[in-house]
């Protein structure tokens, strides 16, 4: 009897172990969910990894983490500094011709997310001139004026709430700007909005660039 119970057991132990093999060749290393996991982080986890994206982590926070001092965010996300804490912030560009009415042309569209660091004052005056740029100055710099979109266009275009945006499965396809800064970060990992309120998603930054492919612009 005592023959055939460990004889189970090391059938058992052996099938466990098959299985969780099975389960690593099959989902990514790096990324994780927070134990409760909901149907944004579900769905932005597989827009991610179809994307080519596998370095990825949710974290849930406390529902006052606005009200925190930076140190205390970096502290709860275990971010590698507080320079890695980031946010997209979505801009309309009110001097926009008036046939330029969504975000179908990349290089002149009426909307962008940009993603910059808290710690990191956003300078619009780059923007503006790098897009002049883009242009190759065929749109005159005062067609350029980029500012923060009301609250209800934002949640409107990108399906996030405030605080919860990120540019990650957003609903619209608006093209991203990310600060030249976040990519010199070492390491090379940053923390950005996760789609709800109290979600922070974090993100191999060469990753990243590969799978939403933004413009890189020095705008801090």
């Amino acid at each position: 009897m005592e023959a055939a119970t460990a004889e189970l057991e090391t059938l058992q132990i052996d099938i466990l172990r098959r299985i969780s093999n099975l389960e690593s060749s099959i989902l990514p290393q790096n990324s994780s969910a927070p134990d409760d996991e909901s149907e944004t982080v579900t769905r932005l986890s597989a827009i991610l990894r179809s994307g080519g994206v596998n370095d990825f982590s949710f974290k849930r926070v406390a529902s006052d983490y606005y009200d925190w001092p930076l140190e205390s965010r970096r502290n709860v996300l275990a971010a590698s500094s507080v320079d890695h804490l980031c946010k997209s912030i979505v801009l309309v560009n009110t001097q926009a011709s008036s046939n330029i009415l969504d975000c179908s042309d990349r290089n002149n569209s009426k909307y962008y997310v940009v993603v910059v660091q808290y710690t990191a004052r956003f300078n619009a005056d780059a923007v503006k001139n790098f897009l002049y740029s883009l242009n190759e100055g065929k749109i005159p710099k005062k067609r350029f004026n980029l500012r923060l979109a009301p609250e209800e266009t934002s949640n409107k275009l990108t399906g996030f709430d405030r605080n919860a945006v990120t540019c990650i499965g957003m609903k619209t396809d608006i093209p991203v700007i990310l600060d030249e800064a976040i990519t010199k970060l070492s390491p090379d990992f940053f923390w950005l909005g996760g789609g709800e309120i109290d979600l922070k998603l974090g993100v191999r930054t060469s990753e990243f660039l590969d799978f939403v492919k933004p413009f890189i612009v020095p705008c801090s």
